[in-house]
């Protein structure tokens, strides 16, 4: 049976956590009838999400880096402080099921009890597009539900970075001494988003090398953003000990405040224009999926792809020039 909109937004404003992860599993969802729905459910929550005065955090690292037990740590000291904070954890899918691989509840168990925090992994199904979509709706979602602070938890691979970087007020690196980030961080142009960096796990005998690797780091900010208008900090902290961790979240909040009103007002319009155009991107695909007239032709040019018989080029226009003989371009068959 499909969801209840209506009751859906009703048990969202309340801030019922089961609505609030029935909402969030509606947006994720790829299945046409569920896609009108959440598009509903967006609408009328509209009003309540987007709001000035939610910060909107996304966090970054290597694996390994500690980026679990430093956001149990971070969200731990803003829910005593009196904030609601949710956390989306953007995990890499299974191929065959597009499902979470990773299980952030289990690893930020003190967190995940606390009453004012909302923790949900959720699958990148593999694609970008995806990742924007389901991410953006379920801010959305957690706002209207009051949560004032939403912490965007990416992989930490690649391209999802950049992706959530796009849809944050305030983007942070996390980063370890001695594991060649300082490089890798440039090569990926990490040091090119991030608003601010902090070399994690600075507790015992590594205190000393987290200073050199953020001094090092620092010098490399320098060289990669010149003379930029906002020059991203480089902290030390311990996400295990909670050294520094509040520092770092007195950084975050002057970023925000060097935005300013109005430089957060457009940053977020920009974002709502590109995630515009993302969400287009991914509707075309699905419906070039799911066209009767793509799919008449689709395993005849696969064959002779495959067979070195029909160049990609061509491929393309006759795959094109299929789904343009239908004058909607095919609409997209309902799935159960």
């Amino acid at each position: 049976m499909p969801p209840d909109v209506p009751t859906l937004v009703e048990g969202i404003r309340s801030g019922k956590r089961a609505a609030v992860s029935q909402a969030i599993t509606l947006v994720e969802s790829s299945r046409p009838q569920h896609r009108a729905l959440a598009r509903e459910l967006l609408t009328e929550l509209s009003d309540e999400s987007g709001g000035g005065d939610v910060v909107r955090v996304g966090i970054s690292g290597v694996p390994g880096v500690g980026k679990s037990t430093f956001i149990e740590s971070l969200g731990s000291r803003l829910t005593a402080a009196g904030h609601r904070v949710g956390v989306l954890a953007v995990d890499p899918s299974s191929v065959r099921t597009g499902g979470s691989v990773l299980g952030d509840k289990t690893r930020m168990g003190r967190l995940a009890s606390d009453p004012n925090a909302f923790i949900r992994p959720s699958p990148s199904a593999g694609t970008l597009g995806g990742v924007a979509r389901a991410t953006v709706q379920a801010m959305a979602v957690l706002e209207a539900a009051s949560y004032d602070v939403v912490l965007v938890e990416t992989v930490g691979v690649g391209q999802s970075e950049v992706t959530v970087a796009g849809m944050v007020d305030t983007f942070l690196f996390l980063t370890l001494a001695r594991t060649g980030d300082q490089l890798q961080g440039i090569k990926k142009g990490i040091l090119e988003i991030a608003d601010v960096i902090a070399v994690n796990k600075a507790d015992g005998d590594r205190e000393g090398e987290a200073r050199v690797a953020a001094r090092d780091l620092a010098g490399a900010l320098r060289m990669v953003r010149g003379m930029a208008e906002w020059a991203p900090p480089v902290v030390t902290c311990s996400g295990l000990t909670d050294v520094g961790v509040d520092d770092l979240w007195d950084r975050v909040l002057a970023h925000r405040e060097h935005l300013g009103t109005d430089g957060l007002a457009r940053k977020r319009a920009e974002q709502q224009l590109d995630f515009t155009w993302a969400m287009v991107r991914e509707e075309l695909d699905q419906r070039l999926r799911h066209s009767p007239a793509v799919r008449a032709v689709r395993e005849e040019i696969r064959a002779a792809v495959l067979a070195g018989d029909l160049p990609a080029t061509v491929a393309a226009d006759r795959i094109l020039a299929a789904y343009d003989s239908v004058p909607s371009g095919g609409s997209p068959t309902p799935e159960d």
